[in-house]
C-alpha cells in the first residue's frame, strides 16, 4: 500500500470517529450559539496546526460560516502575536495562553482547546485557569489517553496520528459552525404574528 492510500485509509477512520462524535458536535454548537447570541465569547487555543485549527473556527464565527448573520466573539488567542511573544518572554511559554484567558474569559464563557497529542503544557495551563474563572472547557485531542481529555469538562478525541487528527478537527470544526449558524439563525428569527 503506498503512503497516498494509507493516508487516506487512516483518514477514513478518523472520520468514523467524527461521525460517532456528531450528536456532541451539534450540542457543542447549539449551547455556543446561545452563548455567543446573549453576548458570551469563545477563546480557542492550540499550537502549531492545531492553532491553524482554532484560527479557522474563530474566523468562521466572526466572518461567516454558511449563512449571513451577526459576527459573534471569538478569539483565537495565540493570534494576538505582541501580547503572546512578550508574555512567553516576560512569564515563560506555559503563561502564553493562560495570562489571556485571564484577561479575556468571563464565567459562562467557552475555552476551546485543541491538540493532537492533548500533552501540551501551556495548552493544559490556560484550561487550568480558565476552570478556575468559571470557563466552560471543551477538547479536540488525538487519541485517548491524554491529559488533556482528562482535565476538560467534555472531549472529543479522535483516533489517529497527528496530521489524520488535525484533518478530523476541521471537519468537527464545520459541524459547529454548522450548528452554530442553526442556533444563531433560530434566536434571530422574529416571533411568528399571533393572529387574534
Amino acid at each position: 500500500m503506498n503512503a497516498a492510500a494509507e493516508h487516506l485509509a487512516a483518514h477514513r477512520a478518523a472520520l468514523r470517529g467524527v461521525e460517532r462524535e456528531a450528536p456532541r458536535l451539534h450540542a457543542w454548537g447549539e449551547r455556543l450559539g446561545d452563548l455567543l447570541v446573549r453576548g458570551g465569547r469563545l477563546l480557542a487555543v492550540g499550537n502549531g496546526g492545531s492553532a491553524a485549527e482554532a484560527q479557522h473556527l474563530t474566523a468562521e464565527l466572526v466572518g461567516r460560516y454558511g449563512c449571513e448573520r451577526a459576527p459573534l466573539s471569538a478569539l483565537a488567542l495565540h493570534a494576538e502575536t505582541s501580547s503572546l511573544t512578550a508574555i512567553v518572554n516576560d512569564y515563560g511559554p506555559d503563561e502564553a495562553f493562560a495570562r489571556q484567558v485571564r484577561a479575556h474569559g468571563r464565567p459562562g464563557d467557552v475555552l476551546l482547546a485543541l491538540s493532537t497529542s492533548g500533552c501540551s503544557g501551556n495548552v493544559l495551563a490556560a484550561v487550568s485557569v480558565a476552570a478556575q474563572h468559571g470557563l466552560r472547557t471543551w477538547a479536540l485531542t488525538g487519541p485517548r489517553p491524554n491529559p488533556l481529555a482528562e482535565v476538560c469538562e467534555e472531549a472529543i478525541a479522535i483516533p489517529g496520528a497527528a496530521a489524520v487528527v488535525q484533518e478530523a478537527h476541521l471537519v468537527a470544526i464545520h459541524l459547529i459552525c454548522a450548528a452554530v449558524d442553526g442556533c444563531v439563525t433560530a434566536l434571530s428569527a422574529p416571533a411568528a404574528e399571533v393572529v387574534r
